[in-house]
């Protein structure tokens, strides 16, 4: 979830940004345009941003190909980058250059956006992860059914791998991650989920195992990894219930493996076949923010300088596939 403090001045920054882009690419038309549309068009092929209709409301998305997708006639595996509160599918995409490493690994980005509240003066984005948050929790949003419909209709467009679909959340999306992979294991083959906890029902009797990658600091104070209150004073469980559930769920001996390294421990669950399908790094450094990534925003928490969110996620990713 990310916090109205770090996020109040977000879609100003952003459409600065914006406005930044659209003079450069003004500058270089003027300078060559027939290079300009050449660039354009070529664009549009690796880029879409499109709208989906879920139980009569309009949800919108953006899907960004790599670089190589028309090289060749491989399937594709899928992440969706799934944003915290306040923020957008652009947002998550750049202020975490999630695109450059997606594209360089060869892999299909999808940015959804979470529903944007109806009334306020910013208007903020959330998604509905169950006792978190905001307009889309107050709502009942089935954001889980938005995400679900996405990974069922792509495949029919676009050379994807259905066995191998990834979400990673930051934040509030990161609390929707873990309720996609609770409520509908058979389509996800694992999440990596980023200052965020589990706030959905760790209901036992549900059945599929999910790889999890979990990454967190200790100076979190939004969304704190002990638990208790945070932003908005909402109350948060500890990041470890979440993991102990997803543990058990897995498959994993009780026994957890801690590692220290400097500035950060890793803790682990094995399964019987000897695999780490839970990790969990936790930093001493950084906060409410995206490891290896830049700040953004002025008062924004300083992400983590000990490791890189992008390079875990992806080789965490690279280990499993659905059966």
């Amino acid at each position: 979830m990310c916090p109205r403090s770090t996020d109040t001045f977000l879609h100003l920054e952003r459409d600065k940004k914006y406005a930044m882009k659209i003079l450069l690419i003004g500058l270089i038309c003027f300078t060559g345009l027939v290079s300009c549309s050449k660039d354009k068009n070529n664009s549009e092929r690796y880029r879409f941003s499109e709208k989906i209709v879920i139980d009569g409301m309009e949800r919108t998305y953006t899907i960004q190909l790599p670089g190589n997708y028309y090289d060749d006639s491989l399937d594709r595996p899928v992440i969706f980058g799934l944003h915290g509160t306040g923020g957008s599918g652009l947002q998550f995409e750049e202020d975490y250059d999630f695109s450059d490493k997606t594209n360089h690994e060869g892999v299909i980005a999808i940015y959804p956006d979470g529903v944007q509240k109806t009334d306020g003066r910013l208007k903020l984005r959330s998604w509905n992860a169950g006792s978190c948050c905001d307009y889309a929790m107050h709502n009942n949003i089935n954001d889980v059914k938005f995400i679900t419909t996405l990974i069922d209709q792509l495949p029919s467009r676009f050379r994807i791998d259905t066995k191998r679909v990834y979400l990673a959340g930051m934040s509030n999306g990161s609390m929707l991650a873990y309720r996609i992979a609770a409520e509908q294991p058979g389509k996800i083959a694992a999440i990596a989920t980023v200052s965020g906890s589990m706030v959905y029902e760790k209901n036992t009797s549900l059945q599929g195992a999910v790889p999890v990658l979990h990454i967190h600091s200790m100076l979190d104070t939004k969304v704190p990894f002990n638990g208790g209150k945070g932003i908005q004073d909402y109350y948060f469980p500890p990041a470890m219930e979440g993991l102990v559930y997803w543990a058990g769920r897995n498959g994993c001996s009780a026994d957890v493996k801690i590692e220290t390294f400097d500035g950060y421990e890793l803790r682990s669950w094995q399964n019987a076949d000897g695999e780490s399908t839970v990790k969990c790094y936790l930093t001493q450094d950084g906060g409410h923010s995206w490891p290896g990534s830049v700040k953004t925003r002025r008062f924004g928490d300083e992400p983590s300088r000990v490791i890189n969110a992008n390079d875990l996620i992806w080789e965490f990713f690279m280990q499993f596939e659905l059966p």
